[in-house]
């Protein structure tokens, strides 16, 4: 059995999303990032940063959703990838890994403007500049899938795409790029196990004026 550690709305929906397009059984196991239950010792020798997703599969460990969503797509959905000898090979890895440039632009701004709840914590500099930074960097997806067909790195980019539109306005490919993965089946049975929002309580969140 397969069990994920989870918090709505988080970067472990993407290895949820990975799961319903396998179709493996798995345990789902809500978390949440305020009642302290991260930090906890058990959960700390799973996810040493005391983050999730957390991921128990065939007796191993681990807690980085890129390496989980290749090592899923390895042993259970080679469809999922693409293979070493592959001409798309490229691109498969650059796509995976280029959603980790987003991601650090949507940890900043999810940072400023959420996490830092008092006005005086943020930098409306630093905001500005984040939601500029991803608002370009998002130009280079879309509107196909990175490998040619559907893997785990649409997975991984699809997810920063649904979440850029809390900062952003989304350049017209990669909206539509992200409405060819919010039509997967998948993807909408991953939303409806998702959970009830904790981080992001409002639709859009825009840089402050300057």
């Amino acid at each position: 059995m397969i069990r994920l550690w989870h918090v709505a709305q988080s970067r472990s929906f993407r290895v949820l999303w990975a799961l319903e397009e396998i179709g493996a059984p798995y345990e789902l196991i809500a978390c949440s990032f305020f009642d302290r239950s991260l930090r906890a010792p058990e959960h700390l020798a799973r996810a040493p940063a005391g983050r999730v997703p957390a991921i128990e599969i065939e007796g191993q460990s681990l807690c980085e959703s890129g390496a989980i969503l290749l090592y899923l797509a390895e042993r259970l959905a080679p469809a999922l990838r693409i293979p070493e000898t592959a001409p798309e090979r490229a691109a498969f890895l650059q796509g995976l890994h280029y959603a980790e440039t987003l991601g650090a632009h949507l940890a900043n701004l999810t940072q400023h403007h959420i996490v830092l709840r008092e006005e005086a914590m943020r930098s409306p500099t630093v905001m500005r500049l984040e939601a500029r930074r991803l608002e370009n960097a998002l130009g280079a997806i879309g509107p196909d899938w990175v490998a040619g067909r559907f893997t785990v790195a649409d997975i991984a980019l699809g997810y920063a795409v649904w979440l850029a539109q809390r900062f952003v306005p989304v350049p017209h490919a990669a909206q539509a790029y992200l409405g060819q993965a919010a039509a997967r089946p998948a993807f909408a049975r991953a939303m409806a196990r998702d959970g009830a929002a904790e981080l992001y309580l409002r639709d859009f969140y825009p840089p402050p004026e300057g």
